[in-house]
């Protein structure tokens, strides 16, 4: 690995612990929103600390957006093959719709059959995060120089194992950027699920709304822009080692 790359885990793992720290400090947080908001009687939201809360956050993005790559992928894989390519037009169709659809009309549809909490939540995330997994695998998958796959071909390297040990190192920069920009999505609208009670750090931000307090939205909303951009480093990270090894593989 390039020195270039270890610095940046290195400040990554930095980061991170500090991020840890500052979500840990209940008493920095109370002083601060005190200071800024001297009226409000209550500046920390009394539901869970913010550890707790940036820990059921983190877990409705990780489920969420799990399915969403386990199910994306696959799929985006299956529609450049062959056997697939006739259902291109209709999957392409079918994931637009579901990012197109907005996650609150979801969570009102989903509540009825999935009761509420983590799991109307996770399906409504899970919907909303296939459509950049699946375009980037399929764009990703695309690009592949035909030249590439004939040498493969020739040295005698069957189908899947042409799709394992070229196609998806090849493309795994493309189909990186797409789950890098659906788990980002997903930390954003992730604040939904407080709304029937998943918590996360949308249960501040929606108790700010509803009681005119800035000070708990603040609380809910810093923390998660901060956890964006520790999530986007992170999978940057990832996706510089596979281009690396993609460069290495050509």
């Amino acid at each position: 690995m390039p020195k270039a790359q270890m610095r940046r885990w290195l400040l990554l793992a930095i980061l991170v612990v500090a991020f840890t720290v500052l979500i840990s400090r209940m008493e920095l947080w109370e002083a601060t929103l005190r200071f800024l908001f001297p009226q409000e009687s209550r500046v920390l939201h009394p539901r869970a600390s913010l550890l707790v809360l940036v820990g059921e956050h983190i877990r409705l993005v990780a489920i969420s957006s799990g399915l969403s790559i386990l199910c994306g992928i696959p799929l985006g894989i299956w529609v450049t093959r062959p056997g697939g390519r006739n259902f291109l037009p209709i999957v392409t169709d079918l994931t637009s719709f579901g990012q197109t659809f907005p996650p609150v009309a979801v969570l009102a549809l989903a509540v009825p059959m999935l009761g509420f909490g983590l799991l109307p939540t996770v399906f409504a995330l899970f919907l909303y995060g296939l459509l950049p997994i699946v375009r980037n695998t399929i764009a990703g998958l695309s690009a592949v120089p035909a030249d590439v796959l004939e040498a493969a071909a020739g040295m005698g390297m069957g189908r899947a194992r042409r799709l394992l040990r070229v196609e998806i190192p090849l493309a795994a920069t493309v189909i990186l950027a797409g789950v890098r920009i659906s788990v980002i999505i997903n930390i954003g609208t992730a604040m939904i699920g407080a709304v029937i009670g998943a918590g996360g750090l949308g249960s501040p931000i929606i108790a700010g709304l509803v009681q005119d307090n800035l000070a708990y939205i603040i609380e809910g909303a810093l923390p998660a822009a901060l956890l964006a951009v520790l999530a986007d480093q992170l999978l940057a990270n990832i996706e510089r080692v596979f281009a690396y090894s993609a460069e290495t593989l050509t």
